[in-house]
């Protein structure tokens, strides 16, 4: 095996895209620390700006998917497929890969493509439980195909070789044991009322951050106390009617940075359902309600959340329900010890804690693959 293999990874569009593509070059560098890493996205989509922050280089595709209604925009599709696998096939060219990964996303089609045509070694991470439209066509075309969730073959009928890794996370939250005390010093709780996390992804989710508003007062009489990650579009209009309650059981946040002490006071956690969201709850163990964001691609949301729910590992609302129906619940689950208890031994046997080991080691098969 080369000492210093050369890694192409390549998709985005989203965190759960990105995350896990970092997290997948984070494992290879700390394996091989002068092995040569480079990214490839679309242009305009936010691996552009979040990649080199991670510290590796990223070069650009001009892809974007196909609108599921008849738009102009669709018309330079085939025009921008071209331009992207000619690009592709130049990068792959010029940098020389011994391997390379696609986490999803536009532009990991035509690198991933382009890559097989050129008898390069290939891999793509599924990080949902429903995947998209470029991982179910490339599923056909590469060596290995890591998946996040179990029954995973009906989507990849032809895949060479498929292999259940889970997600890779923040290795922080594999961590909990004992921080509990230390969260609810940090964010000032108390221990013996019960504490609520709501985490709607980093810029919010504008239909949980409404329930919740319109629930404030029921969760101060009722005693609950409420962690609020809000985004920074619902921050202010939280907080001040926080105020206006007055009420120090509840706290709003434009965003949480300690997730792991958040984590560890929460218990009960209300977020959207997005793969990285999803693998974070098993592996933290707390009972959840989700709330799948309608119009993620394919819906995958719902899918991902379905996952969860079928094993009797979470409760789903939907998204069009949430305002009116999403205090009843948290108020049943805080009611019924038995319920959240018999949901976190549910979520907890889905955890998967070492996915980045797992996806390293066929990363590295398919390096000896190409001696």
């Amino acid at each position: 095996m080369k000492k210093s293999p050369k890694v192409i990874v390549s998709g985005g569009g989203t965190g759960g895209h990105i995350f896990p593509a970092v997290a997948i070059a984070n494992s290879i560098k700390l394996k091989y620390p002068d092995a040569e890493i480079l990214f490839v996205g679309a242009k305009g989509k936010m691996e552009m700006e979040k990649v080199p922050k991670a510290g590796y280089s990223i070069e650009g595709l001009w892809i974007s998917g196909i609108q599921r209604k008849l738009t102009l925009a669709n018309l330079s599709f085939p025009f921008k497929l071209i331009s992207s696998l000619w690009n592709a096939r130049k990068i792959i060219k010029r940098f020389k890969p011994d391997v390379c990964i696609g986490v999803g996303g536009f532009a990991s089609g035509p690198l991933l493509q382009a890559a097989a045509w050129r008898k390069v070694p290939t891999l793509i991470h599924e990080s949902n439980s429903y995947p998209g439209i470029t991982n179910k066509l490339l599923g056909k075309s590469v060596n290995t195909v890591c998946v996040a969730f179990q029954g995973m073959q009906k989507f990849f009928p032809k895949a060479k070789n498929l292999v259940i890794t889970g997600n890779p996370v923040r290795q922080e939250i594999l961590k909990l044991s004992g921080k509990k005390a230390r969260a609810i010093e940090q964010y000032k709780l108390d221990g013996n009322k019960p504490i609520v996390l709501s985490i709607g992804g980093s810029q919010g989710a504008r239909s949980i951050n409404h329930a919740l508003d319109a629930s404030l007062e029921r969760f101060a009489e009722n005693g609950y106390q409420l962690l609020w990650q809000t985004g920074k579009f619902y921050k202010t209009e939280s907080q001040s009617r926080i105020k206006a309650i007055g009420s120090d059981l509840l706290q709003a946040h434009e965003f949480i940075y300690d997730m792991d002490l958040a984590y560890a006071a929460a218990d009960l956690v209300i977020s959207r359902s997005g793969a990285m969201s999803v693998t974070e709850l098993s592996l933290v163990g707390k009972p959840c309600i989700l709330v799948p964001f309608p119009h993620a691609a394919e819906d995958h949301q719902t899918a991902n959340a379905m996952a969860l729910v079928n094993k009797n590992a979470g409760i789903l609302l939907k998204d069009s329900e949430v305002k009116e129906k999403l205090f009843d619940e948290v108020h049943k689950l805080l009611s019924d010890e038995v319920k959240r208890e018999s949901l976190k031994r549910n979520i907890e046997k889905l955890r998967i804690e070492n996915a980045s080991a797992l996806i390293m080691v066929e990363v590295e098969k398919l390096i000896r693959s190409d001696k």
